[in-house]
């Protein structure tokens, strides 16, 4: 499976790959985040049910505060 992340192309050996799990691949659990698919924002309440499928593009942002 390829997807494009944040620019980049990667690529998986799975034929799908929840959401949630590539975001903890990317060491990004339990961080706010901007999750993008598609040029569609996801609220983080629909991250749970969210598989990813060959070709799909996703942007992640961190969100941080600053002072």
């Amino acid at each position: 499976m390829n997807l494009t992340i944040n620019g980049e192309d990667q690529q998986f050996t799975e034929g799908s790959l929840p959401l949630l799990d590539l975001i903890e691949r990317l060491q990004l659990g339990g961080r706010p985040l901007v999750v993008e698919l598609n040029g569609q924002a996801l609220l983080g309440r629909e991250h749970p049910g969210i598989r990813l499928k060959d070709g799909d593009r996703i942007e992640i942002v961190r969100v941080v505060a600053g002072g």
